[in-house]
């Protein structure tokens, strides 16, 4: 169930969102809040998991992971083990950054980073299709990143 959050929770999840250093004097000045309500206000956003953790965004490319591709992998059951398998296994491989269990068509769907291509048909055949009880894996390679947004909206889209 969402956490009810007044406009000053979103202008301040807004603002963190886009920076995630900002000192909280910044932030507080940024929101229209003094700096003690504005830290309490966060720490409160921190313990009710509105806020879980803070990240860097890295540039892949500039850290030799210029290539992501998208693979759609089919197990060769959907049972209970099997899944909890995959998922441990694919915990192990730092080069799936994202990994979601789907309803339809395949079972997992990983976003997964690599150097070029060769890096790609190494990684998944020497680490991905040795998982135990993957049936089928289909790489799909994107041609140009269109959009790339790390922050979630706080309210409808109302294309402003």
């Amino acid at each position: 169930m969402p956490t009810s959050l007044d406009p000053i929770d979103h202008r301040i999840l807004r603002t963190l969102q886009q920076d995630g250093r900002l000192p909280n004097n910044e932030l507080a000045k940024r929101v229209g809040l003094s700096p003690s309500p504005c830290l309490r206000r966060v720490r409160l956003l921190e313990e009710n998991g509105v806020i879980e953790r803070y990240t860097t965004v890295i540039n892949p490319a500039k850290v030799g992971f210029g290539m992501t591709v998208f693979a759609r992998v089919w197990l060769t059951g959907q049972d209970e083990d099997q899944v909890d398998r995959f998922i441990q296994e694919v915990g192990k491989l730092n080069q799936i950054v994202e990994c979601h269990l789907m309803a339809g068509d395949c079972d997992f769907l990983l976003r997964i980073v690599a150097e070029d291509l060769e890096g790609v048909r190494r990684f998944q055949s020497q680490h991905l299709a040795r998982i135990k009880g993957v049936q089928s894996i289909k790489t799909d390679i994107p041609m140009q990143r269109v959009k790339d947004q790390r922050e979630i909206p706080l309210s409808p889209d109302t294309r402003s």
